[in-house]
C-alpha cells in the first residue's frame, strides 16, 4: 500500500484557493510555479502574444513542446502587453486578487514597468512577491545577464566538479541546468515560508532568490575546504568501478559499509589493515583500495556485482540512461509519472518527488493553449475585450 492510498478520499490540494501570477520564463521560475500549481494554487502564466521561449523547444508535436508542458502543466495562460497601459492595469488588478507573484526578469525590469514589489504592494499589502535572478536584486553583479551555464561557471561549481575528474584540465560542457531547477525549488520553499509568516503578520513580503548562491549551496565540502587546508585524496573517492560488462557506482559512506564491502571482495583482513582501517587512512590510500575492489568486480557482470553488493547492504548502482531509470519498477510503484495532454497529444511528466499522507501533489491533466484564459480573466477584473485565444487555437482537451 502506498502512502497516499492510506488516505484515499481525504486528499486535498494544500494550496487550493491561492492565486499566483507567473511572469517567469525558461526553467527556474516556471519550475517554481509548476510546483505551486501541483500543490493546488491557481497559477496564471503571463505571456507575450508570441508565447515564451520554451514553447518552441523540442520535443515538438503539432507545434507543442513537451519541455514547455513539463514546466507549465496546470497553469492558466493570459497574453498581456506589459509595455502598454492596458497591460499594466490588468496586472495591477490581477495582483490585487493574488497571493503570490513570481518573476525572473533581469533586476530593474519590473521596476521600470512600475510592476515591482513596492508598486504592487500598494494595491495588495498581502502579496508575496518572489524575484529569481542570476546574482540577486542588488549589488555590483545584479544586472549582469545570467543563464544557468554562466552561473555554474561563476559559482565555482564547474571547477569543483573538474577537480574530481583525473587527468582532465578542461571544464565539462553544460547540458543539465542544475542552477535553474534548484533555484526554482528554493523559491518554492521561500514562498511556502512566507505564506506561513503571513498567517501571523497578515503582510506579504519580497523574496530575492539568487542562482549564484543556490549553486554555492551545492558545494558543501568544497566551500569549507576553500577556507581551510584540506589535502584531496590521491584519487577522487567516488567514481565508476569496472565490471566485466560495464561500470557500477559503489559508495562507502560508513564503517559498516566498508566492512561489508571488504567481506564481499574477500579481503576481510583489510578492515584492520593500517592503510584502510580509518577514514583518514582510506582517503590517503583510496586508489589502492579501489584497485583491489576492481580486481574482484572485473570478474563479474554488472548485474552479478549489484546482486552481491545489494545482498551485503553496500550502496551501489549501475550507470543508467534516463530511459533506463524511468523503466525502474520503483518509479511505477511510486506513481512517479503522470500522463498529461496538450494539443499535440499525450505525454508523461514527472510528479513532485515527495508524497504527503493528507494532500494530493499530482499535476493537472492539461497544458493551456497560449492566451487561453486571457478573455475570461480580463472580464473578471473588469477589462472586457482585448486579446483572447489566438486565431485557430482551441483549448486543450482533457
Amino acid at each position: 500500500m502506498q502512502l497516499a492510498d492510506k488516505h484515499e478520499g481525504t486528499l486535498i490540494k494544500v494550496m487550493a484557493g491561492l492565486r499566483v501570477l507567473d511572469f517567469s520564463t525558461t526553467i527556474a521560475g516556471p519550475h517554481c510555479t509548476r510546483m505551486l500549481a501541483d500543490m493546488g494554487a491557481e497559477v496564471i502564466k503571463i505571456e507575450t502574444d508570441g508565447g515564451e521561449t520554451m514553447r518552441t523547444r523540442p520535443p515538438l508535436r503539432n507545434g507543442c513542446s513537451t519541455a514547455f508542458g513539463q514546466l507549465n502543466v496546470g497553469k492558466k495562460s493570459a497574453v498581456l502587453d506589459l509595455k502598454s497601459e492596458d497591460g499594466k492595469e490588468a496586472v495591477r488588478r490581477l495582483a490585487a486578487t493574488s497571493d503570490i507573484l513570481v518573476e525572473n526578469f533581469r533586476p530593474g525590469v519590473m521596476r521600470r514597468l512600475r510592476l515591482d514589489y513596492d508598486s504592487l504592494r500598494q494595491v495588495n499589502p498581502r502579496l508575496i512577491y518572489c524575484s529569481i535572478s542570476g546574482y540577486g536584486q542588488t549589488g555590483p553583479s545584479a544586472e549582469l545577464p545570467a543563464y544557468a551555464p554562466v552561473i555554474h561557471a561563476a559559482s565555482g561549481y564547474d571547477m569543483a566538479h573538474l577537480a574530481y575528474q583525473p587527468g582532465r584540465n578542461r571544464p565539462d560542457y553544460c547540458g543539465i541546468y542544475h542552477a535553474d531547477v534548484v533555484t526554482g525549488t528554493y523559491g518554492f520553499g521561500a514562498i511556502a515560508s512566507a505564506l506561513y509568516q503571513r498567517t501571523v503578520t497578515g503582510a506579504g513580503q519580497h523574496i530575492d532568490v539568487s542562482m549564484l548562491e543556490t549553486m554555492l549551496s551545492l558545494t558543501l565540502t568544497e566551500l569549507q575546504s576553500s577556507q581551510f587546508a584540506v589535502a584531496p585524496p590521491p584519487r577522487p573517492m567516488f567514481g565508476p568501478t569496472e565490471t566485466a560488462s560495464g561500470y557500477v557506482m559503489i559508495t562507502i559512506a560508513s564503517e559498516k559499509t566498508f566492512q561489508a564491502l571488504m567481506g564481499v571482495i574477500g579481503r576481510p583482513d583489510w578492515v584492520s589493515d593500517p592503510r584502510f582501517a580509518t577514514y583518514a587512512a582510506r582517503r590517503e590510500n583510496w586508489a589502492e583500495l579501489m584497485d583491489g575492489v576492481e580486481i574482484w568486480s572485473r570478474q563479474l557482470s554488472t548485474d552479478a556485482c549489484l546482486h552481491v553488493l545489494g545482498a551485503a547492504g553496500v550502496p551501489a548502482s549501475a550507470y543508467r540512461s534516463v530511459s533506463e531509470a524511468l523503466a525502474d519498477p520503483q518509479l511505477a510503484h511510486r506513481r512517479a509519472l503522470s500522463e498529461v495532454r496538450d494539443e499535440g497529444g499525450s505525454f508523461q511528466v514527472l510528479n513532485l518527488p515527495f508524497r504527503m499522507s493528507g494532500a494530493d501533489t499530482t499535476p493537472a491533466k492539461t497544458v493551456s493553449v497560449l492566451g487561453e484564459h486571457t478573455a475570461s480573466l480580463r472580464e473578471e477584473i473588469g477589462l472586457a475585450g482585448g486579446v483572447s485565444i489566438p486565431p485557430g487555437k482551441t483549448a486543450a482537451t482533457s
